[in-house]
């Protein structure tokens, strides 16, 4: 009898299984009458189990973080961090760069931390078919949806961020803007932005704006600096604009800044919207007008589909969190 005899035996993971037999908290009491059960039934020597399973697993939780400047990212990890600590999982927390393949990254990170489950912080689809089926650790995919992959470990919880896209062009159409640029990410590395961009072409398409994908879409990095560089590179172009939407509310203020610098005012020359609703937006200046995520929400229901795995294999879910527009004083009506 192994410890993952007793686990296939119980219906309850290794890292159950594991607390049961060390004597820790966070495990329900009918699990642990039952993994104790087992144990007395089959003779299995409880310590030695707990210290197979201690050179096996750690009592962490991996949190893979995709991009070192996305600060939606950031505030989901400080949630992560309280909301795991309550429940006796310490973090272990990695960022990698926003190009890199984090399924990859995670089978490393597996063998070297031994983590009992993972959140990934954004992701690409085609890493996870390629490579996820060697993690065999409980795991849920944060603003992104896992949806349609074939793994009984992977769960997600996602904005829906093609519908935000959409009501962010709606809001710009709907104050009389008809020339729009976007900048955003690539849409080969990012699933949140291939449906981001989706959504914007599913509002031009519905308000009749003419869209040139060469012309009025930058594909840059999540951050201030990409901002302002694609911000700077449209109106080098000399590309005419009145509004401007950027994928994350740090490249929306970086193209604030670079839209300032050379010379014209928000709204009064350019209107400008962005994604995320970070704190910072109702700071910047003028304050700005974003799509709101609700950030509580998906670290909430992330962790608790993720302990709730940790204890007891479930099917996986996939939940889609509503978004919505929270206009402030970025945009203007012409």
């Amino acid at each position: 009898m192994t410890i993952k005899d007793l686990s296939a035996q119980t219906g309850y993971s290794v890292g159950t299984v594991s607390r049961v037999l060390n004597n820790q908290p966070n495990v329900s009491e009918k699990a642990r009458r039952i993994i104790l059960e087992a144990a007395e039934a089959t003779g299995f020597q409880l310590n030695t189990n707990a210290k197979q399973l201690k050179q096996q697993h750690s009592n962490s939780v991996l949190v893979l973080v995709k991009g070192t400047s996305n600060q939606l990212f950031g505030a989901l990890v400080e949630q992560f961090q309280s909301l795991m600590s309550g429940a006796g999982h310490p973090l272990i927390v990695h960022y990698l760069d926003e190009d890199s393949n984090e399924v990859r990254r995670a089978l490393q990170l597996c063998l070297e931390k031994k983590p009992l489950g993972i959140l990934f912080l954004g992701g690409n689809r085609q890493n996870f078919l390629a490579d996820f089926d060697k993690i065999g650790v409980p795991c849920v995919l944060v603003t992104d949806d896992a949806a349609g992959m074939p793994f009984d470990n992977l769960s997600s919880v996602s904005s829906d961020d093609r519908l935000g896209a959409q009501l962010a062009i709606d809001a710009l159409a709907d104050s009389g803007h008809r020339q729009i640029v976007v900048i955003g990410g690539d849409r080969e590395v990012s699933d949140t932005t291939k449906l981001r961009y989706q959504g914007c072409l599913d509002a031009f398409a519905r308000h009749g704006i003419a869209f040139d994908d060469q012309l009025d879409y930058e594909i840059i990095r999540f951050s201030y600096q990409d901002g302002y560089r694609a911000t700077c590179n449209l109106l080098d172009r000399g590309r005419k604009f009145t509004a401007l939407f950027a994928m994350s509310d740090v490249m929306a203020i970086g193209a604030i800044r670079a839209l300032k610098d050379r010379g014209l005012q928000v709204p009064e020359d350019v209107s400008v919207a962005g994604f995320d609703d970070l704190k910072v937006s109702t700071f910047t200046l003028p304050r700005l007008s974003t799509i709101c995520q609700d950030a509580q929400t998906l670290a909430r229901r992330s962790t608790q589909i993720l302990l709730e795995n940790l204890e007891s294999p479930q099917p996986p879910r996939y939940e889609t969190i509503p978004v919505s527009m929270i206009l402030r004083e970025s945009i203007r009506r012409i």
